[in-house]
Order: C-alpha cells, then sequence, then structure tokens
C-alpha cells in the first residue's frame, strides 16, 4: 500500500530564501552605506579534451573567477569618489606615473548576505581584489537621480566559507 503524506510533512515550514536585499560588501576604504549594488562571485572551468581511437574524454581543467561589478553612490561628505580614487592610486599614481606595489592596492573583501534578524548566514572571502575599471557616470542638467560610480573588480579567488 503506498504511503499517504499529511500536509505538514510537505510543507517546507521552516524555509526563508536568501533576500537579495540583505547584504554587506566590506572593502577596506571604503564606507559600507555608499554601496549600492553587487553581485555574488561567479566562476568557470576550463576543459581538458582527451582523444583517444575513436572516442572523446573530457577533464575539467583550470577555473577562472569573473569580475565582480559594484556600484556605490557619490556622496557629496564623504566622497565615494574620493575613496575610489584613493584605491586606484595605490596601484597607479596618475601624477607621478608611478606603479604601486600588488601588495598596497590588492584588497581581501568580504561579502555577507544577511537573515531577517541581521545574522550572516553566507560568507565569501574574496582574496586579492583591485579595480580593474572604475566609471564615474555620465551627468545631464535634466537629469535628478543621484551620480553613482560603477566598479568592475578583479580578484585572485572567492571561498565560499559558509
Amino acid at each position: 500500500m503506498p504511503e499517504v503524506l499529511e500536509v505538514q510533512d510537505m510543507l517546507a515550514n521552516t524555509f526563508e530564501p536568501k533576500r537579495k536585499f540583505r547584504w554587506l560588501l566590506a572593502i577596506e576604504g571604503i564606507d559600507a552605506f555608499l554601496l549600492k549594488d553587487t553581485a555574488r562571485p561567479t566562476f568557470s572551468t576550463e576543459e581538458f579534451t582527451i582523444n583517444y581511437i575513436n572516442a572523446t574524454r573530457y577533464l575539467a581543467s583550470k577555473y577562472t573567477f569573473g569580475e565582480l561589478s559594484v556600484s556605490l553612490h557619490d556622496a557629496i561628505a564623504p566622497s565615494g569618489a574620493q575613496q575610489v580614487m584613493e584605491w586606484i592610486r595605490l596601484a597607479h599614481e596618475h601624477v607621478t606615473q608611478r606603479a604601486g606595489y600588488a601588495d598596497f592596492y590588492k584588497r581581501d573583501i568580504q561579502l555577507k548576505m544577511l537573515d531577517p534578524f541581521g545574522a550572516v548566514v553566507e560568507l565569501w572571502d574574496i582574496k586579492g581584489a583591485f579595480i580593474k575599471e572604475a566609471n564615474f557616470g555620465e551627468l545631464a542638467y535634466d537629469n535628478m537621480e543621484s551620480a553613482d560610480i560603477a566598479l568592475t573588480i578583479k580578484f585572485d579567488l572567492a571561498v565560499l566559507q559558509y
């Protein structure tokens, strides 16, 4: 005789999805309240092909992490543009044309997903991050929106701690 399940056995009473608006991104030198949006890390794996007689097999090869897109509000005080430029100047000082050491401009970032009470339920440690591209946005006299800064951040490694 087939088993008959009760309604309470089929419902996920403790199910609570992670929400896209409950997160913190901790970047040294940039105030967390200036951050507007971001994404979680992505990665892709290359394939290695083995041809043998009349068969083909595939193995996972090197993996690479994608870039992290981050946008932030450009407040008057504290200036988001100034905080971003201070980080960029650690890699390359435009006035003197001097390049910096990777140890100075590469930073570790933490991305934290939060539950409804503010407890961290997912933690990404992003290692060796630096600004690949900074876009300080367009301006227009007929646009009342706030000025934002779009960053493309490249990094070496992302580890999902929990």
